[in-house]
């Protein structure tokens, strides 16, 4: 990825939630573009096999729901930038419970909010001060097609992610004066042991089997495939380039054409 003419120094970048999946991914073509990257994770194991793997990227614990931690993540990154921090990229993310409004648990319905919602928040407001006063950035928040449709069964997560898309727009207006630009992204079903673990539930709360799930998410799909998350990190990474210099605002659907989400079995 092309470097500002202005300053040739390598951009930085806070990826959430990027010991694996989709963040994992970002994160790592970054790096392989000259990145300097910043990751922080809940999984301490996930963040020690990311150290040993991907020694180029920093790597730290933290759990995004907690206010000062996710204030303390950004100040330790930028004391080895320089201050500086070209990109925020709010992955981290929970599928919550699949069930009827009904049967959702407070505390698991709670939980979902937090960790999709009050984490991205913690990032923002720690991340939106270093950017004003560089008079430059962008922020991608990775939002679902959930945010797009209604998603029966799954309403914690349908509510968080739409929360998601507010805030987008939101930022895009307060901050594009700033110079700052705010986008999300929409991934359909990612391949991968997350979407592998949202088909069991939902295949035990249907009461079928996971491959009938499977062939119906599919099926939802115009081009009748899941993505990958290195479809998900090339839009991002587009979304952060020069190239998309007036491109904010802007909620991308990275899916194949979802079709509909309540499609019965």
């Amino acid at each position: 990825m092309a470097q500002s003419r202005q300053d040739a120094s390598p951009r930085t970048a806070m990826v959430t939630g990027a010991a694996s999946g989709i963040g994992r991914a970002i994160a790592s073509l970054l790096s392989a573009r000259g990145w300097q990257v910043h990751i922080c994770d809940a999984d301490r194991d996930a963040i020690a096999r990311m150290r040993d793997e991907n020694p180029a990227i920093e790597a730290s614990v933290c759990d995004v729901c907690d206010a000062m931690r996710a204030a303390q993540t950004v100040e330790r990154m930028l004391e080895k930038t320089g201050g500086r921090l070209d990109l925020l990229v709010n992955n981290a993310g929970t599928s919550g419970m699949n069930a009827p409004l009904e049967e959702i648990d407070p505390d698991d319905w709670r939980r979902t909010l937090d960790v999709n919602v009050n984490g991205t928040f913690n990032f923002l407001r720690a991340a939106i001060p270093v950017m004003k006063r560089a008079g430059t950035g962008t922020i991608v928040n990775i939002a679902s097609t959930a945010a797009l449709f209604g998603y029966p069964n799954r309403s914690p997560y349908a509510a968080a992610k739409w929360a998601l898309i507010g805030i987008t727009k939101t930022l895009a207006m307060e901050l594009g004066p700033h110079n700052i630009r705010v986008n999300a992204i929409c991934p359909g079903s990612v391949e991968g042991p997350r979407i592998d673990g949202v088909i069991e539930r939902d295949a035990r709360t249907r009461g079928v089997a996971p491959d009938a799930v499977r062939r119906l998410y599919e099926g939802q799909v115009s081009m009748r495939r899941f993505v990958s998350a290195d479809d998900i990190a090339r839009m991002c990474a587009f979304l952060a380039s020069d190239d998309a210099g007036m491109v904010s605002g802007q909620i991308v659907a990275v899916d194949g054409h979802t079709e509909t989400l309540s499609n019965p079995l």
